[in-house]
């Protein structure tokens, strides 16, 4: 209706609160004006509405993304009003001197009230003489009167001209003092800033400035006054960020606090940082130097031996992109690098005299370079040290400290919660002990409690008590209405609002920044798996009085085992599973229903190979779609449910832990208290340098977050020729040099003439069509792509994907069609031209007939998978076998005396265990996470019935 009279009447219609552009507007704001007669009309929903010309409408909205589609962008006129760095410097330095220097700002501000005073007597004055000129009559040489008046002006004029001059001064000499606290201003500006980028990490990472001044506020009253501006300002900074990072930091869940503080590190402290070398971290910044060692002339002969090949290729990259660290390393002094037994050290400790002559962030870059395995703890190191923090991790969070000291009426506390995680428990029990039960509420939001909820608020917030509405992520709809009601809430002292979410990208904006927000996540580990079990059954009374039977208090123990087994396993992919698969509270207690069932005759012999069965296929397994991970369920479920440990009294049950004697509950707690918090990676089946794989992939991850973050969002906007020119040239360039001299741009496949290996030879043929094909279709999108940025061609949408694409550092999908490669594009790019060569190579040499005789690295090779299929139905074929008789035969001792058909291979990696003077034995605790194995000899023979 508002919007059918402003539009009829030509009135100016403000809409507040808008979060998407209503389809009704369409027409009008498209003009889709019809003339009838001599005036026009527009479409509004189901009727035509005569259009007045001078109708103007504006939208406001506190989103600051609003989701508008490319027609909706078109149609409106964005203005954005939002905190610009200059601004918030501004009035931080203005809370800033408030604080520390009321008396400047006072005179400042008194100041600029008289300037602002003596210009408009200035312009009255100029005003008044231009009307007395203009009205005189005659001669005004003659007119006495006027000329005292002009005289009089005159003189009023030079007095406030002089004033403004004097004003200018003392402005300037106060500017002169206000400057002194110029760089906390700007220090705490650059701060907000480094905040407001973390929803490129979770989009629920959303602060606002109010939050942001108060705890500038606070800084500047709790900090002790010195007797130095200077000191006192870096007191002030260094308070205000560690009070931010707490803030902050209990608002994202652990993954991503080592990310925050190191985006930090490199926002807040630059000076830390040589040239090129945070760009280089984080990937941004890459050389053409290929990524491991082919042969001794492709990195230099002064390359250290002691490091693997893979690990050599990165140093290397390191070194060609800083050559001033080559002398200070001292690589060629395996003394140095290397223990006595001659093995690479892998300790994750620099030698002194090399961690000596390097700066803190540049051991970080030596240590990705050679012990990935030992970066995540380098990273924390430096990022407490560059922050001046004790540790990464605040301590454990505290509802009623948070309570008492942080929360008011006004701003809802939001607990972010991850699977497997609920807050509400712990609230309810801090809700009994502050205001009591009878005072506090709780609505699970789903289907149709959305009434009840915005009238139990309406009532918490009138009676000044406490109300939880739990899982909003359900109600991704109905939130922009909870937002206007907080809007309009007058609510009394007490009424405190909690919230609880999980992550999810539609969450509202607004409702996000308005909340102080908590992270909320399980305790990691078994050990705390299992205790969270067994509160949940206690709590439930689901155990019983005595826990029954013993074998059945056996049974729910190793269920509650197998549950946390699953669980911790995930923590580790690819070791622990293939694949993440989410086992739930639902699967603990469908198994905790089948083995109570199962225990309930006591006189019938107990045998688990039923509960083993329903677990594995139905329960358990019915969420796992792999194989091996099938294998390795049932592996754990038959550990788990044995009957030679189950019901027998002191059973051991995994090393070092023997199961009770007893049925009651508290002894199982006691078992479970016991153990070590840190997982054991025997007790979940994995090898003991497991943790090394979490702490590489760990790291992979930061190191990827943080190249995010270092890319503005206007780059993803659209074309601009110098943003994609600044971001997108390395690409290129590295493209230029990879194929210098290169035949693979323009080369055909060629055709094997040996028929005597025919299925290898096919098989080399598919390989040599991917690697040219991809070759040639990635020139072919970087060449569109380089012209686009020269501006000799105008961008499409296949050169918009592949630069949107490069730009937040993804290789894009037409590449990854071809072949799943590695993720990162510069690596991407670097593997593809590299397997194409050798793979032309491998196609000579079976043309001559020695490549099977010669060793092959499988890991040249695009899909190993299929030549080691094609020498399978080679060797089926010369013996005239059926192929699934055949099974792989390898040998480290030489050749396979028995095999027609064989070859030898070298370039594999074992993890989770290490060759040892010729036998296989477990990797201890600090060894690498994978360990070359010697070149082997590998073949199909038929199997042995």
């Amino acid at each position: 209706m508002a919007v059918e009279l402003a539009v009829r009447f030509g009135k100016t219609l403000l809409v507040l609160e808008v979060e998407n552009l209503n389809p009704l507007l369409i027409p009008l704001l498209r003009r889709d004006l019809r003339a009838q007669g001599p005036h026009y009309t527009v479409q509004l929903g189901d009727k035509f509405v005569d259009y007045h010309e001078d109708f103007r409408l504006f939208l406001a909205t506190r989103n600051p993304s609003p989701k508008l589609s490319p027609t909706e962008a078109s149609l409106v006129t964005a203005v954005n009003f939002t905190t610009t760095r200059s601004g918030l410097c501004n009035q931080l330095l203005a809370l800033a001197l408030l604080h520390e220097c009321p008396e400047i700002e006072k005179r400042r501000t008194d100041l600029l009230q008289q300037e602002e005073t003596n210009k408009v007597k200035l312009a009255s004055l100029e005003e008044s003489l231009l009307q007395k000129l203009a009205t005189a009559r005659g001669n005004i040489l003659e007119d006495q009167e006027l000329i005292e008046s002009l005289n009089q002006t005159k003189s009023s004029s030079k007095s406030v001209e002089q004033a403004l001059t004097e004003a200018a001064h003392l402005k300037a000499t106060l500017q002169q003092e206000r400057d002194t606290y110029l760089p906390l201003a700007d220090s705490s500006s650059t701060l907000f800033f480094l905040i407001s980028d973390l929803p490129k990490l979770n989009p629920v990472y959303r602060f606002n400035l109010a939050a942001f001044l108060h705890l500038f506020q606070r800084a500047l009253r709790i900090t002790c006054v010195q007797e130095k501006t200077e000191n006192r300002i870096s007191v002030l900074k260094s308070t205000l960020l560690n009070l931010v990072y707490e803030h902050v930091a209990r608002a994202l869940f652990k993954e991503d606090r080592l990310t925050f503080a190191l985006h930090l590190a490199h926002g807040m402290r630059p000076e830390d940082f040589m040239e090129n070398e945070w760009d280089f971290f984080c990937g941004l910044l890459f050389s053409d130097t290929p990524h491991r060692l082919d042969s001794p002339r492709s990195l230099g002969q002064e390359m250290p031996t002691w490091l693997d090949a893979e690990r050599a290729g990165h140093l290397a990259q390191l070194l060609a992109t800083f050559p001033r660290l080559k002398s200070r390393l001292q690589v060629t002094e395996p003394a140095l690098w290397c223990t006595s037994t001659g093995q690479s050290a892998n300790t994750g400790i620099l030698p002194p005299t090399v961690s000596h002559t390097l700066t803190h962030f540049q051991q970080v870059l030596v240590l990705q370079a050679i012990q990935p395995d030992h970066l995540l703890g380098a990273m924390m190191e430096f990022a407490c040290c560059a922050l001046g923090l004790k540790e990464l991790f605040p301590a454990q969070l505290s509802l009623r400290r948070i309570f008492e000291t942080e929360t008011t009426t006004h701003e809802p506390v939001l607990l972010l919660s991850s699977p497997g995680a609920d807050p509400s428990h712990e609230l309810r029990e801090m809700a009994a002990q502050v205001v009591g039960l009878h005072n506090y509420q709780e609505v699970a939001m789903g289907q149709g409690q959305a009434e009840c909820a915005v009238q139990a608020l309406r009532d918490a917030a009138m009676h000044g008590s406490w109300l939880c509405l739990k899982n909003l992520h359900l109600v991704l709809a109905w939130l922009p209405n909870l937002e206007k009601e907080l809007n309009d809430l007058s609510p009394n002292d007490g009424f405190r609002l909690w919230l609880t979410a999980e992550p999810h990208p539609n969450l509202p904006p607004n409702l996000l920044q308005a909340s102080l927000k908590l992270s909320y996540e399980a305790p990691p580990g078994l050990k705390q798996n299992l205790l969270r079990s067994y509160e949940h059954w206690e709590e439930t009374g689901a155990l019983g009085q005595d826990s029954g039977l013993l074998a059945r208090a056996h049974a729910i123990f190793a269920l509650a085992w197998f549950h946390g087994v699953c669980q911790e396993r995930c923590n580790y992919i690819p070791q622990g599973w293939t694949k993440f698969y989410e086992f739930s509270q639902s699967d603990l207690r469908a198994g905790f229903d089948i083995i109570h069932n199962h225990c309930k005759d006591t006189k019938k012999d107990q045998s688990w190979d039923f509960v083993r069965g329903l677990l594995e296929e139905a329960v358990y397994g019915g969420r796992v779609d792999r194989p091996f991970d099938l294998r390795l369920l049932a592996a754990h479920l038959r550990h788990c449910f044995n009957g030679n440990i189950l019901g027998v009294p002191g059973a051991v049950f995994v090393p070092d832990m023997h199961l009770p004697a007893t049925a009651r509950s508290q002894d199982y707690r006691k078992l479970i208290e016991a153990m070590p918090d840190s997982n054991r990676p025997a007790y979940i089946g994995l090898p003991s340098n497991v943790e090394h794989s979490a702490h590489r992939s760990l790291s992979s991850k930061v190191t990827s977050q943080l190249k995010l973050l270092s890319h503005s969002p206007e780059v993803f906007a659209g074309f601009e020729r110098n943003k994609w020119t600044h971001e997108l040239s390395p690409f290129l360039n590295l493209w230029k040099k990879l194929n210098h001299n290169s035949e693979l741009i323009h080369a055909t496949p060629l055709t094997s003439t040996n028929a005597e290996q025919l299925f290898v030879g096919q098989s080399l043929m598919y390989e040599e069509r991917t690697g040219l094909q991809l070759v040639q279709i990635i020139h072919s999108s970087l060449r569109d792509l380089s012209r686009v940025i020269r501006g000799t061609s105008l961008p499409n949408a296949a050169v918009h994907s592949t630069a949107t694409s490069l730009l937040s550092q993804q290789c894009p999908a037409a590449w990854q069609t071809l072949w799943e490669g590695p993720a990162d594009p510069a690596h991407f790019l670097r593997t593809v031209v590299y397997r194409a060569r050798a793979v032309l190579d491998m196609v000579k040499r079976l043309d001559k007939g020695t490549l099977l005789s010669d060793t092959i690295n499988l890991s040249d090779l695009f899909h190993p998978q299929v030549f080691l299929n094609a020498l399978r139905q080679q060797t089926a074929r010369n013996i005239h076998n059926s192929m699934d008789t055949l099974r792989v035969v390898v040998s480290w001792k030489g050749s396979i005396p028995t095999a027609g058909l064989q070859v030898k291979v070298n370039g594999l990696l074992l993890e989770g265990g290490q060759f040892a003077s010729g036998e296989l034995t477990e990797s201890p605790q600090d060894s690498p996470l994978v360990c070359p194995v010697p070149p082997c000899h590998l073949a199909w023979l038929p199997q042995l019935l």
